[in-house]
């Protein structure tokens, strides 16, 4: 059975799923009824961070121009340009063992695309959520629903993977900004 969290919450993920290793990473959304002559494009990325909390290479992001980590620890499985539909809109497979020993933390965030240009924020998305999958049996271990607390945002730090004690755990973020993924890259830098 999948455990809810709510905005702030921890919990382990790997000390209660002996050998958990490879799990997805589903990202959801839906738009609210909007009239502003663009279409809405989201973004899920993950941002491979170090003990600080940074970014030690600019390869160290995974998102829509750069799908796959060079470790192969973490893969977006593709940009989705609609968000239509139920279930998972964006996927990021992270293969827990292969993650390199200088990384400490995994961010999975959700932008939108060209937000400022389209007039666009998170005030008018609804239904966000991330979940992790046991990859083996396709089990949702962990949910996490952001709720309708954003308005004027352009990007959300949704949920993060960290290490402690030789663990993983994972953390309910739910933190916006304004400035899209720029303001992440640079807050991550």
């Amino acid at each position: 059975m999948s455990i809810s969290l709510t905005k702030g919450q921890k919990i382990d993920l790997t000390k209660g799923n002996p050998g958990l290793s490879k799990i997805l990473v589903g990202l959801g959304w839906d738009v609210n009824k909007y009239d502003g002559g663009a279409a809405f494009d989201l973004d899920a990325s993950a941002f491979l961070l170090n003990a600080n909390g940074k970014l030690q290479d600019p390869k160290d992001m995974v998102f829509f121009n750069n799908l796959k980590h060079y470790s192969g620890s973490v893969i977006h499985t593709g940009d989705n340009l609609t968000g239509e539909g139920e279930g998972d809109d964006e996927q990021i497979k992270v293969d827990l063992s292969k993650i390199p020993a200088s990384v400490e933390k995994i961010d999975f965030t959700v932008t939108i695309y060209e937000a400022d240009s389209r007039k666009q924020n998170f005030g008018q998305v609804s239904n966000a959520f991330i979940r992790i999958v046991d990859e083996s049996n396709g089990k949702e271990l962990i949910r996490y629903d952001l709720g309708e607390d954003f308005s004027v945002e352009t990007a959300v730090v949704v949920g993060e993977l960290y290490r402690h004690a030789g663990e993983w755990k994972f953390s309910a973020i739910g933190s916006g900004f304004k400035g899209g993924l720029q303001a992440l890259r640079a807050n991550f830098s």
